[in-house]
């Protein structure tokens, strides 16, 4: 157990928010991947005065085989599915297949922004600079589908903002990213959560809460949601 580098989420955010804070984004949106990153997002949301979103990721499993990702379904303003082309060839899945297999993961999406978000719509990232957030990252695999699929939405630029990573999960990120901040990448990386004194999986009521006081102070409007200016 290597020595923790956050008491928890909240305040890696809070740390990760004062990072983020001495750059300049314009019309910055953020986009916490659920649960964990929600906690480390809010702090930076609010530190850029900006809309705080969900942008869930869910793996399309090989039929009997669902472990194996044969692609994978990212929500927001139009859902995207990102394919992982050598196993759709290996698996003989075809467009039909792999339509009929995402249709039961964009449901549980949709229970599950429901459950979280209620009846706001998704903020679009077309235009913006999207910062994508969780509270960590081990292989990239996640936060590298998360990018491709944000990236087919059009923003100004795409932003990775995690407190701790492995070096070769940043490197792989930093490949597709515009730009990661990243707090640590230490060298002997081990799971995420030996990072953190206090790494709870997070109660849905907890996100919902999150969810809420950052939506409660109004940060939809465009005229609210600009990062301060270069000096």
């Amino acid at each position: 157990m290597s020595d923790f580098l956050f008491s928890d989420r909240a305040s890696a955010g809070r740390l990760l928010a004062r990072e983020v804070a001495k750059r300049y984004f314009e019309r910055p949106v953020v986009y916490a991947l659920p649960r964990g990153g929600v906690p480390v997002a809010a702090p930076i949301a609010a530190v850029l005065n900006a809309p705080l979103d969900l942008l869930l990721v869910r793996k399309i499993g090989v039929p009997r085989q669902p472990e194996v990702a044969a692609a994978s379904i990212v929500d927001g303003e139009r859902p995207d599915i990102i394919l992982n082309e050598r196993i759709v060839r290996a698996a003989g899945l075809s467009a039909a297949d792999l339509d009929l297999l995402a249709e039961e993961q964009l449901k549980e999406i949709e229970r599950r922004r429901v459950m979280y978000l209620g009846d706001r719509a998704p903020v679009a990232a077309g235009g913006r600079t999207a910062i994508l957030v969780d509270d960590g990252i081990a292989t990239g695999a996640s936060m590298r589908v998360a990018i491709a699929a944000i990236r087919r939405r059009k923003p100004l630029a795409v932003v990775v903002a995690i407190p701790v990573a492995s070096r070769e999960a940043v490197q792989a990120v930093a490949a597709e990213a515009d730009q990661v901040i990243c707090l640590a990448t230490p060298a002997d990386f081990s799971a995420v959560g030996s990072y953190y004194e206090d790494f709870h999986q997070l109660e849905d009521g907890e996100v919902v809460a999150l969810l809420a006081g950052a939506h409660g102070e109004g940060v939809a409007s465009d005229t609210q949601n600009r990062s301060r200016a270069p000096q």
